[in-house]
């Protein structure tokens, strides 16, 4: 049995767990709902700032050391990669496609990770269940990109679709690198503190980009609806601050695998809550999309969890031969 799992209650896991499937899975229709009166990279640059500073404010108060550079550092460079890069694209290309759609494409994250995680890259190429796993999510991703394509030559066409699918698919490989980054170089006991910077930096990082992108000239706050309000607002309260926290406590004290099965219960959501609540449609063919996507990735989590498995097996046979 895994040693650094601690006893927990039942129902804090199934509390913790209920946040992260269903806050994270809601967060693109709301992006959606914001983006409509704020620009997109000034929303997340405020949403980002504000989180920021709000969980750095609270570790503060709990007596956390947040100013230690060799633990900054590198939260800083995953906060680039997460959320400049990789969030950045989600709220950038929701401007173009629905909330569920830049969900589905956005739910590839966990196979980029399986491509790009060097350490583990033979381990991982002698499953066969995860290179069944790639080879049917390179199909869902072709399943989706022909559609759209095939729609953009045609005379009626929007050229910008496209080119969101690829910002989409290049912010997903990016969520995927810096969640290696953040895995492999992150110092420091607190996964808060962590947060916290990361969230920060990126906020930081988003002004710059904004102001490139041309969203602070002509803008009026004023012209802000309250329901753009209202939606930032649950950004950051609940899409950052207590979903991430619910997600950090999990890491402590349940598997990995099992709590990265929200990869494949978000995208779910997010088209259920864009399709009821937002009027949005889905093709027949994101739909197959979407399907085969979350099946990739679920035999790639199969996989994970069949390794960890047998560690916690081969750690208990060691333990009782010991006792």
């Amino acid at each position: 049995m895994n040693q650094s799992l601690k006893p927990v209650s039942t129902w804090m896991v199934v509390i913790a767990f209920a946040i992260v499937y269903l806050v994270w899975g809601s967060t693109y229709f709301f992006i959606r709902i914001a983006i409509q009166d704020i620009p997109p990279l000034m929303m997340a640059c405020m949403r980002f700032f504000v989180s920021g500073f709000l969980l750095l404010g609270w570790c503060l108060i709990q007596g956390e050391k947040i100013f230690i550079w060799r633990n900054i550092r590198p939260a800083i460079l995953s906060g680039i990669l997460l959320l400049l890069i990789g969030n950045g694209a989600v709220v950038w290309s929701e401007q173009f496609i629905s909330s569920s759609f830049a969900a589905v494409i956005a739910s590839t994250s966990p196979i980029w990770m399986v491509i790009m995680d060097g350490r583990n890259r033979k381990a991982n190429f002698k499953s066969r269940e995860t290179v069944i796993g790639l080879l049917i999510g390179f199909i869902g991703v072709v399943l989706l990109f022909s559609e759209n394509v095939s729609h953009a030559i045609s005379e009626t066409g929007d050229h910008l679709q496209v080119i969101a699918l690829g910002i989409l698919m290049i912010g997903a490989a990016s969520w995927a690198a810096g969640s290696l980054y953040a895995k492999y170089y992150s110092r420091g006991d607190s996964q808060l503190v962590n947060a916290g910077w990361q969230m920060f930096s990126a906020g930081i990082a988003f002004i710059p980009v904004s102001g490139i992108n041309g969203e602070w000239k002509n803008f009026h706050w004023q012209h802000i609806s309250m329901g753009a309000w209202l939606s930032l607002l649950y950004l950051i309260s609940f899409g950052s601050l207590i979903g991430y926290s619910a997600y950090a406590w999990l890491l402590k004290v349940r598997p990995a695998t099992q709590v990265s099965t929200h990869a494949y219960v978000n995208p779910v959501v997010a088209v259920l809550i864009g399709t009821l609540a937002g009027g949005e449609k889905m093709s027949i063919y994101q739909i197959m999309g979407l399907a085969v996507i979350l099946t990739s990735v679920l035999l790639v989590n199969l996989a994970k969890y069949r390794k960890e498995r047998k560690i916690d097996i081969d750690q208990t046979s060691a333990a009782n031969k010991v006792a």
